[in-house]
């Protein structure tokens, strides 16, 4: 008997806009850790990592005209299918980008629906982690996705030489990661279907009061 080797997706979504980033570092981080765990239970993965700062013109566009180019269209079918997701921000004014809130937006209001996701966040100093908590997680909780009880975030000085940032880091990666493949082993979106009657507006204008413009 020939057993079988079951495959997930996993979309990864880094919001940094220099290069190199530190948010795309700790994305490629927890998503190596992520593999390698998942590979560590004989499930593949495919992996396919997205830049917002290289779709920034199509998510504006989106906005304003309400139609995704090909390039934008391409994430947005790649998170409609995955089975987990990696969504890394920089922390600007004590919240996720307004890149990275854009992109969410543009996206259908049924496609994160029971998709497991690793939330990871940088930022220049360690009081900015609570914005995790406060403002990444509600974001996705009220899409119907389900975000890990771990969040990492990485400020400035954990990349550095000594200090228990640093040595902690890896620990909170690693962990965000188990729990992250936990779920993803676990999840089947293979049956969900987008509900014709959903409302078109980007969820942005629904949250921010807009939904009449």
């Amino acid at each position: 008997m020939t057993g079988t080797t079951t495959t997930k997706r996993i979309v990864v979504v880094s919001s940094g806009l220099s290069t190199p980033s530190s948010t795309r570092q700790l994305a490629d981080r927890l998503t190596a850790d992520a593999v390698s765990i998942l590979g560590g239970r004989g499930i593949e993965v495919e992996v396919e990592v997205f830049e917002l700062r290289d779709l920034a013109h199509d998510i504006t566009n989106n906005l304003l005209l309400g139609f995704a180019p090909p390039k934008l269209e391409q994430a947005l079918d790649a998170v409609a299918r995955a089975d987990g997701l990696i969504a890394v921000t920089p922390i600007f004014t004590t919240s996720y980008a307004g890149l990275f809130k854009s992109f969410i937006d543009v996206i259908d209001s049924q496609a994160l629906t029971d998709l497991p996701v690793l939330i990871g966040a940088t930022g220049g100093t360690p009081r900015h982690s609570l914005a995790i908590d406060y403002a990444i997680r509600p974001l996705f909780t009220y899409l119907h996705a389900i975000p890990v009880t771990t969040g990492v975030y990485a400020a400035t000085s954990d990349w550095g030489d000594g200090g228990d940032g640093v040595r902690s880091l890896p620990d909170r990666i690693y962990r965000g990661a188990r729990e992250f493949a936990d779920l993803v082993a676990a999840t089947d979106r293979s049956n969900l279907v987008s509900d014709p009657f959903a409302l078109d507006r980007p969820t942005g204008h629904l949250i921010g009061g807009l939904a009449g413009e």
